[in-house]
């Protein structure tokens, strides 16, 4: 495999995935699921980071909960789940259970899970580190207040005016724009 170098923005799946042999698409099936036995160290560490912001005084962040989907939103139940054909005998995909468990719970669960975590690492990193850097515009989804450096005028006073004036981690720039 070579690394992408004209993404368009869409994975490619569907059109290779029945030119796979079975034995692989099998192995591909188990694959996605040995990732749960690291469920337990992924909700300590995000609960690490949270209560790190916690001690650190910060409030109103958003919780594992706000992630999750809310169940009446799911289309369906146990009783009107819909299954497909079986592409070989052991294929699970006929199970309502399999479909239910898949899609209202390890699937939702593991996005909102670790968009949780990635939201509270982009907190922490705009706190402590609230350096200007290629990506960091992807960390606008977890604004804060002011960064640690904005506390101290001699310590905001080195910062660059990109990094001092960044919306991001200085509310008084965003809120000086929008008046």
């Amino acid at each position: 495999m070579k690394a992408c170098e004209s993404c368009s923005g869409r994975v490619e799946i569907a059109k290779n995935y029945q030119k796979i042999p079975v034995l692989q698409r099998g192995i591909g099936m188990i694959l996605i699921y040995l990732p749960l036995l690291t469920f337990p160290f992924v909700f300590i560490s995000a609960y690490l980071t949270y209560y790190h912001l916690r001690m650190m005084g910060a409030q109103d962040l958003k919780t594992l909960s706000d992630f999750i989907p809310d169940r009446a939103s799911h289309r369906y139940d146990l009783k009107s789940q819909i299954t497909m054909k079986p592409t070989f005998k052991a294929s699970m995909a006929q199970s309502k259970l399999f479909w239910i468990l898949n899609c209202t719970w390890y699937c939702p669960v593991s996005v909102a899970l670790f968009e949780w975590h990635a939201y509270m690492v982009k907190i922490v990193e705009n706190w402590w580190c609230p350096f200007t850097h290629e990506k960091k515009e992807g960390y606008n989804n977890a604004k804060i207040d002011k960064s640690f450096w904005h506390l101290f005028p001699e310590d905001v006073n080195q910062l660059t005016p990109e990094d001092r004036n960044n919306p991001i981690w200085n509310e008084d720039v965003e809120q000086t724009t929008e008046k």
